[in-house]
């Protein structure tokens, strides 16, 4: 398993009995992130058995409540289990303000270093990188300034063919390295051993992207285009159309237009208003547009890829 994603909370503003607002725990390349923090994150959490000490990057759509209310709380928690790692939270400009002054008038004493990545750009960047993995801002359209996320994973190394390797002695241990980065191997004689005589192709990296709340935006397609698995709100069905453009959101067909466009392999849908008791009904309506499209399900884990 190279990327699970876990739905914590998918519901819209109110939290229900069934479902919690907005957060989602992603590992990939066993990098660990928490995408959103919605009111009753932590429970969820604990309910998914993610120990908090893997959490080391936050990402923050946006500054409304059911998307962030639950982040204070969080830090706080850390705090109390003797967290000592810093912790990266990325989200809009004004997230570190808010934080602070809570922990100011609270008077909260972290003992860790937290990094704040606050974000303007309304064009998509790449906001983290390391060996494995790598983020970029996806631009969306809500009320107020709003990003989705794309997670990738970087081209993973060659896998090595044993059987072939052990055909020659000069290939060394200290050799296997190369070989996994795709490097031929010069025998002592001259001759060249191909890498694909050696090595066999590694799985294909997988991607993932979150996208809430936003209204329909075609831009985000282009951004996204081939990604593994597409979360993307639909806060109402399409006779609502008018409603979901005025509160700067999409609707169940919009999210399937989005997911067709970018020839997603996979789209969960969320971020439901409560007007809704049936989910199936947005679900039916996404998939005359994009068949491949499912209803999420909280704490249950999702393989991406």
């Amino acid at each position: 398993m190279s990327a699970q994603l876990t739905i914590l909370g998918y519901n819209s503003a109110i939290p229900t009995v069934k479902s919690t607002p907005t957060a989602q725990f992603l590992q990939m390349c066993e990098r660990y992130f928490l995408i959103d923090c919605g009111e009753g994150t932590q429970v969820q959490l604990r309910r998914a058995r993610v120990k908090f000490s893997k959490i080391n990057h936050i990402f923050i759509s946006h500054l409304h409540g059911d998307h962030c209310f639950g982040l204070p709380g969080l830090v706080a928690s850390f705090r109390l289990l003797g967290r000592e790692q810093a912790l990266h939270i990325y989200g809009p400009v004004g997230i570190r303000e808010m934080m602070e002054t809570i922990f100011r008038i609270t008077e909260t004493q972290r003992g860790f270093e937290v990094h704040y990545h606050e974000l303007s750009s309304k064009q998509s960047e790449m906001i983290f990188e390391d060996e494995k993995v790598e983020v970029w801002t996806v631009p969306l359209d809500h009320r107020i300034y709003s990003n989705g996320y794309l997670f990738k994973e970087k081209e993973k190394e060659r896998k090595l063919n044993m059987r072939e390797v052990s055909k020659y002695k000069e290939i060394e241990v200290c050799d296997y390295h190369n070989l996994k980065k795709g490097k031929d191997f010069i025998l002592s004689d001259g001759y060249v051993l191909k890498n694909e005589v050696l090595t066999d192709d590694p799985e294909p990296p997988v991607s993932y992207a979150f996208c809430s709340d936003t209204r329909y935006k075609e831009s985000i397609a282009d951004i996204v285009h081939g990604v593994d698995l597409l979360y993307h709100e639909a806060t109402f069905l399409h006779e609502l159309k008018a409603m979901a453009d005025k509160t700067g959101h999409s609707t169940a067909l919009e999210a399937a237009m989005i997911a067709k466009k970018a020839e997603a392999k996979k789209l969960i849908l969320g971020h439901f208003s409560n007007r809704y008791n049936d989910h199936s009904v947005l679900l039916n309506e996404a998939r005359t547009i994009f068949p491949n499209t499912f209803l999420p399900t909280a704490l249950e884990p999702v393989e991406i890829g």
